[in-house]
């Protein structure tokens, strides 16, 4: 049954001079460490789609075992991402994200010696648990600091980490495997993990050190913007009869179901963005590794600028379903033309750049949301969930895809299955999340 969102009462801060001087404050003192740290993370885990390019003939895997380590990644993740976020709630964000940063460095490092298909699901596994929690954990994390009503490019700056892991994950991943193969009898699909996997580690330790876990603790701000901060935010949280406080409540909101639909969605066709874009481009010519990664970074160029523009506009307007909604729509209508231009290069980047900006254009206006509609445990174990259940998709996917190319000898089934989930995503939150008649910010 489709249910409206609750408006959120306006605290009238963003424009006033001295709100916006501590919020800049606060947003360069935690998002470049966050951003660089989400960076890591994504390129250590999907710099398998370039790694494959070679390992998969050095070590004699088909699409069907990659499609399946690819998918055990998010085995772990979903398993371990709930608990994860509770216990940030209850002992803090520096604590967690060492907990999280250094084992995931290592692991991901460590898949350089795999040698066969069980030691890839294996890695792929615990890179899985290991890094679960830290995505939900940095938006949950966020909420303790901005209002609502400014947080849709807030988190268009986090997230824009993963079309700069695009941007910068495809030149270098590319760039060692070319360069570096052979250095020290090892291939250039071994550095790749090498190189990449270690930064974790030493970034586990840096966070622990310059974050603070909440305002309150935050010596670097003066006590007029401490309670500045804890009161726009505290006032700031969505209130009313409808607005789950407990995560039981969460799970029997539609509300929360066409979040979790959402998230779903996009966080799938981003996976397959990533897992798939340098096969696509490598079928689509004759390129070489170097080439392609240089070519990937395109779509990631374009998406995120889009990317911080919508989510500024979102921020301005105080809308956020529309701005979600639509731009998934763009990224389905991408996916399922996708098939029709995967024989030409330059065609195909276009329409995987259309991918790129249509997914990550809606990502600031709809991670804004979940902290719109709920509060206390509902939006930790809430926000959790909804990542778990993205992750969902991502353990499934995969395996399907994978399956699907080598049976048919064609990408163009993956194409149309990321489509119809990315499509379907949208058309669910727009029916179980109706606008509001007042002015909020959903």
């Amino acid at each position: 049954m489709a249910t409206e969102t609750t408006p959120v009462t306006p605290t009238g801060d963003v424009g006033n001079p001295r709100a916006d001087a501590v919020y800049r404050k606060i947003k360069w003192r935690i998002l470049p460490l966050l951003v660089v740290c989400y960076v890591v993370a994504f390129i250590d885990r999907s710099n398998i789609g370039f790694a494959k390019l070679e390992f998969s003939t050095d070590l004699g895997f088909s699409d069907a075992v990659f499609g399946l380590g690819a998918s055990l990644f998010y085995l772990g993740y979903v398993l371990f991402e709930v608990p994860s976020n509770l216990m940030l709630h209850k002992v803090g964000a520096r604590k967690t994200f060492l907990r999280i940063m250094v084992p995931w460095g290592l692991v991901s490092a460590v898949s350089a010696f795999m040698v066969s298909p069980g030691h890839f699901y294996a890695v792929r596994f615990l890179l899985g648990v290991f890094e679960a929690g830290f995505f939900p954990g940095v938006l949950l994390y966020l909420s303790y600091w901005i209002p609502s009503k400014r947080r849709a490019s807030t988190s268009a700056i986090f997230l824009s980490a993963m079309a700069i892991s695009g941007i910068v994950g495809g030149p270098v991943s590319g760039g060692i495997m070319d360069g570096m193969d052979g250095l020290w009898g090892l291939d250039g699909w071994q550095w790749v993990f090498l190189v990449e996997g270690l930064p974790a580690c030493l970034l586990g330790v840096v966070v622990y050190f310059v974050l603070s876990d909440s305002p309150e603790s935050a010596h670097w701000l003066t006590a007029d913007e401490r309670r500045l901060v804890a009161a726009e935010v505290e006032r700031d949280r969505p209130t009313g009869e409808k607005v789950p406080h407990s995560y039981g409540a969460a799970l029997r909101s539609g509300r929360f179901w066409g979040l979790a639909a959402l998230g779903f969605s996009i966080m799938t066709s981003t996976s397959g963005l990533f897992l798939w874009l340098p096969t696509i481009l490598k079928d689509a010519g004759s390129l070489s590794v170097a080439q392609i990664g240089l070519l990937s970074a395109v779509p990631f160029v374009v998406a995120v600028v889009v990317q911080y523009l919508n989510a500024r506009h979102s921020d301005r307007t105080q809308e956020r379903r529309m701005h979600a909604g639509v731009f998934a729509m763009v990224g389905t209508a991408g996916w399922l033309l996708l098939p029709l231009a995967a024989d030409t290069t330059w065609l195909a980047l276009v329409v995987l750049t259309v991918i790129a900006v249509g997914t990550m254009g809606a990502m600031g206006p709809f991670w804004s949301m979940p902290a719109a509609l709920l509060r206390g445990t509902a939006a930790a174990g809430g926000i959790a969930t909804i990542t778990a259940f993205a992750g969902i998709g991502n353990l499934l996917t995969p395996t399907i895809t994978g399956w699907l190319s080598s049976t048919t000898g064609t990408q163009a089934y993956n194409q149309l299955l990321y489509g119809a989930i990315l499509g379907a995503g949208a058309l669910v939150m727009f029916l179980l999340i109706r606008p509001a008649r007042a002015e909020g910010t959903v």
